[in-house]
């Protein structure tokens, strides 16, 4: 069975909005490596309608200066979750309405193939860990303090709650602490 595996760059006060623009300063080859491994272990993206537009808009953009990198993500099927969404522009993508997610991803789980990668944290992670769907999650927390986040930019909502264990750590060489977890069984 395939993996879900949900990765987020996070601020130290919680911020996950406009990621670029306060990561740049700790860019590195490790988190390179770091975050190339993972997509090249994935062959699916699942997005909410946001974050699916800010990717597509971005990386076919991106693709010359980012190499097999931005090659890579623009060829994956993307899954996105919306409801308002009427059809996709961004490579392969297949468009799953809110109240099918949970049958449609779960069915996708158990396909053959590598990994699927969700990046950010939003209404379809909680989805996810709602209903037992994700299997890890990636927060990439950086040396920052935004000092601007507003309810709708922070990592958690009003009313959701879940326990993960630690599943490993790791500091980069540019002082962003990669740090893995598994939702807590039981």
């Amino acid at each position: 069975m395939r993996k879900i595996i949900s990765s987020t760059y996070i601020s130290l006060d919680g911020v996950i909005e406009n990621p670029q623009n306060w990561t740049m300063d700790h860019a590195g080859e490790e988190s390179g490596t770091y975050e190339h491994e993972l997509l090249f272990s994935c062959d699916a993206v699942l997005a909410g309608r946001e974050t699916y537009l800010g990717f597509g808009e971005a990386w076919p953009a991106m693709e010359a200066e980012t190499g097999d990198y931005g090659v890579r993500i623009n060829k994956m099927d993307h899954y996105v979750v919306s409801d308002s969404l009427e059809k996709g522009d961004w490579g392969n993508t297949t468009i799953i309405k809110r109240d099918d997610a949970v049958a449609e991803i779960r069915r996708l789980k158990e396909q053959d193939g590598q990994d699927i990668v969700q990046f950010g944290f939003g209404d379809v992670t909680r989805t996810l860990v709602e209903n037992g769907l994700l299997d890890e999650l990636r927060l990439w927390i950086y040396p920052v303090l935004v000092g601007s986040g507003e309810p709708a930019d922070l990592l958690t909502k009003a009313g959701f709650s879940a326990t993960f264990e630690t599943a490993g750590t790791k500091v980069l060489d540019t002082g962003v602490i990669l740090a893995t977890f598994v939702p807590k069984k039981g």
